[in-house]
């Protein structure tokens, strides 16, 4: 009677469709809650999905694998897809600010792991290919395997003599250490380091403050002579701080509204001035001293308020094209993207989906809507056409063969790297033609979580499926401990660079050790343990090279050593 229920939820070794679909949503179902369950203060988050995996896979049950291959590509390009958006507006500037020692360090610590990979094949004797495969499953790298296996395939059609053992084997005794293995170092570190999240929040915060110095709103009183009865663009620009006036209002009146650049100054005017703090200061200690005057945020006169860019004519648009206050004698003073503002500098270049903050009389107001969009509809609505172009273009570039001089097969960015690479290229650049760059955050999070739950129950269920018998066959333990050197050393001596000479933030420590070992069960547990999204900016910011490092040291290893 109850064949039919037995057949979904007991492990069979050949599953049909809807079994392999039970499996899966087993996987991630169980994973999830496990993930919730906190020891102490410790939580898996959906990392948990992946060891639930591995331990069903052990007790029999499949994923068929056409179905296994297509949802762990398919996540993993979700995941990174989402990533890259998620923090593309800021990964080219961080990239200027300290990215690029991020990277150094990050690219570092893959060629140790590497050299640690030699010796431990030269002083052991063990075949490099196991190496490979011991070294790729110790620091979770998928592509970096599949790099390998290719270059090994190549070989052996070349030389059909040469007989090698797969490194999928290594890899998959490995892998488990390995995930394990940062998230402990993440753990561990914290507890050393004595780690307090929310102060380390703080920190880190402060120092984006100071570093970025978002704009800010003060109130001027024009009381130096020098500037009276001059327009009021002839002071900024003898001034020479990069300033925005919002609003003005005249020491006789109670009247407040918007200025042009033409409009003249007079002795006690009050202005609201719109800019990064020290630009502001400088502005203010030059014409005047700060106001208390609270009629010139009076609304009776002009509003300020918020209008979206959703109309494609206004989009990659710069503000003087729109030339808002001509037009409809409208004031931008800010633009907001990714969360973070921005001083209304006539050159920016407006992206779908940015906020702008402006100043006008309510009928002014409704006129630039009409030309800027302000449908908070569509924004809630994903883009579908944008979201699967942009993974089209990911999965092309990962396509793409790279022919490198003396290497007998070319090498791919893989699944792993092109979808991310495109992502942070459209989130740049504001868009590809009808692709654009803006996600709404709950979209986001659904894409990255939904693909980090496929890729996860597909590498766990296929991991453990002949996790134990390879490890017995192969003298798993001595295989892990050439893992964990390959996986600590390299941790060891990136925290100990991090904290003691480069004085990272903690936060940004745990994105750098899951983003240079490639391991997104990491980057999930240290988002979920340290309550921050701010691992997920790092881990972006090192990922694509390591992954192309990561993809050249395997192959080299592997050519230069057989």
């Amino acid at each position: 009677m109850f064949d039919w229920f037995y057949r979904l939820f007991l492990p069979t070794e050949n599953p049909d469709v809807t079994q392999s679909l039970v499996v899966i949503m087993l996987v991630i179902g169980a994973g999830v809650f496990v993930g919730r369950i906190k020891i102490g203060k410790i939580s898996f988050g959906v990392s948990a999905v992946m060891f639930l995996g591995l331990l069903l896979g052990h007790f029999g049950y499949r994923i068929q694998i056409g179905i296994l291959d297509f949802i762990r590509d398919l996540g993993l390009i979700l995941f990174v897809y989402g990533i890259g958006i998620q923090v593309g507006p800021s990964f080219f500037s961080s990239f200027k600010k300290e990215g690029l020692r991020l990277n150094i360090l990050a690219v570092s610590t893959v060629l140790l792991g590497g050299l640690l990979t030699y010796l431990l094949h030269f002083g052991t004797g063990l075949g490099i290919e196991n190496m490979v495969g011991i070294m790729s499953g110790a620091v979770t790298n998928t592509p970096g395997l599949g790099a390998a296996k290719s270059t090994l395939v190549e070989i052996q059609n070349q030389f059909p003599n040469k007989i090698f053992n797969d490194p999928a084997i290594g890899y998959a005794i490995t892998y488990p250490l390995g995930v394990f293995g940062i998230i402990g170092m993440i753990i561990l570190s914290k507890t050393l380091l004595k780690v307090n999240p929310e102060l380390e929040l703080r920190k880190f915060r402060l120092l984006k403050i100071n570093r970025e110095f978002p704009p800010v709103y003060k109130k001027c009183r024009i009381t130096n002579s020098s500037v009276f009865d001059k327009t009021l663009g002839d002071v900024i620009k003898e001034c020479g701080h990069e300033v925005v006036i919002s609003r003005i209002k005249h020491s006789d009146s109670e009247t407040v509204f918007s200025p042009s650049l033409d409009q003249k100054l007079q002795e006690n005017d009050v202005l609201m001035v719109v800019g990064i703090e020290p630009n502001v200061n400088g502005f203010i200690q030059k014409t005047g001293r700060i106001s208390k005057d609270l009629l010139i945020e009076s609304d009776k006169d002009i509003q300020y308020t918020n209008i979206y860019v959703t109309n494609k004519k206004a989009t990659h648009k710069k503000l003087e094209d729109l030339d808002l206050y001509t037009r409809y004698d409208l004031k931008v003073t800010q633009v907001f993207r990714a969360s973070k503002a921005m001083l209304a500098r006539p050159s920016l270049e407006l992206f779908y989906g940015d906020i702008l903050r402006v100043v006008g009389t309510e009928e002014a107001i409704n006129e630039a809507k009409k030309v800027i969009g302000n449908s908070e509809k569509k924004l809630l609505e994903p883009d579908f056409l944008s979201i699967f172009g942009g993974l089209i273009i990911g999965i092309i570039l990962g396509s793409i063969p790279i022919i490198i001089p003396s290497l007998p097969i070319p090498i791919k960015l893989g699944f792993a790297a092109g979808p991310l690479i495109v992502a942070l290229l459209i989130s740049r650049f504001g868009g590809i033609s009808f692709i654009h760059s803006y996600v709404n955050t709950g979209a986001i999070y659904f894409m990255k979580d939904l693909g980090i739950c496929l890729f996860f129950a597909a590498v766990g269920v296929h991991a453990g499926e002949k996790f134990y018998a390879n490890f017995v066959e192969y003298n798993g333990w001595l295989w892990m401990v050439y893992g964990s050197a390959i996986t600590f050393i390299p941790l060891i001596f990136m925290v100990i660079i991090a904290k003691v000479f480069m004085r990272l933030n903690f936060l940004q420590l745990s994105g750098l050790m899951s983003g240079t070992y490639t391991d997104p069960a990491a980057l999930s547990f240290s988002t979920s343990y340290l309550d921050s999204d701010i691992p997920i900016q790092t881990y972006a910011t090192v990922y694509p090279l390591v992954t192309i490092t990561r993809i050249f040291v395997a192959q080299l290893l592997i050519l230069l050593f057989t």
